[in-house]
């Protein structure tokens, strides 16, 4: 199973298209905020794919929560923007929620800034800005959790 983790699009719907061009074989695709409005028009250019979505500092009058858990292929993710969070300090916070859900994999955005490590017994993942360029992939397989970044 092949996710799409996209965040930070601030206005850039062509970086969210071409993301999901280049990962045709994603059927998931998380959205970490800051850009509701962007991912919400193409997500209805994508009726086959299924969308989970968090919303950011800047998704203002947003109904969508600031977290969440999800399973997606036996795997527990916890979805966060990050800035309620304090991910431009650290991430431990973050971390600390995500095992406190029992979660595999925790992602997030808000810094901007590519990350994917492994600590404490969850992968970590921060796929950047759209914006500027980035995602993540998150392939689940019987032989285990890969997470990747990637440019656009």
């Amino acid at each position: 199973m092949r996710i799409l983790v996209l965040s930070d699009s601030h206005g850039f719907e062509s970086g969210l298209f071409r993301a999901i061009a280049q990962q045709p074989s994603a059927r998931d695709v998380l959205f970490l905020g800051d850009g509701l409005r962007d991912i919400e028009y193409v997500r209805s250019h994508f009726p086959e794919l299924s969308f989970t979505c968090v919303r950011g500092n800047n998704d203002f009058s947003a109904t969508e929560p600031a977290e969440r858990l999800v399973e997606l292929g036996g795997k527990r993710i916890f979805l966060a923007h990050g800035h309620t969070y304090g991910v431009k300090g650290t991430d431990y916070h973050l971390l600390s929620a995500a095992k406190s859900n029992g979660a595999d994999i925790a992602v997030y955005g808000h810094t901007h800034t590519p990350v994917t490590r492994y600590e404490e017994g969850i992968y970590l993942m921060n796929p950047g800005s759209v914006r500027e360029g980035s995602y993540g992939i998150i392939d689940i397989t019987a032989g285990g959790i890969v997470c990747v970044l990637h440019r656009l």
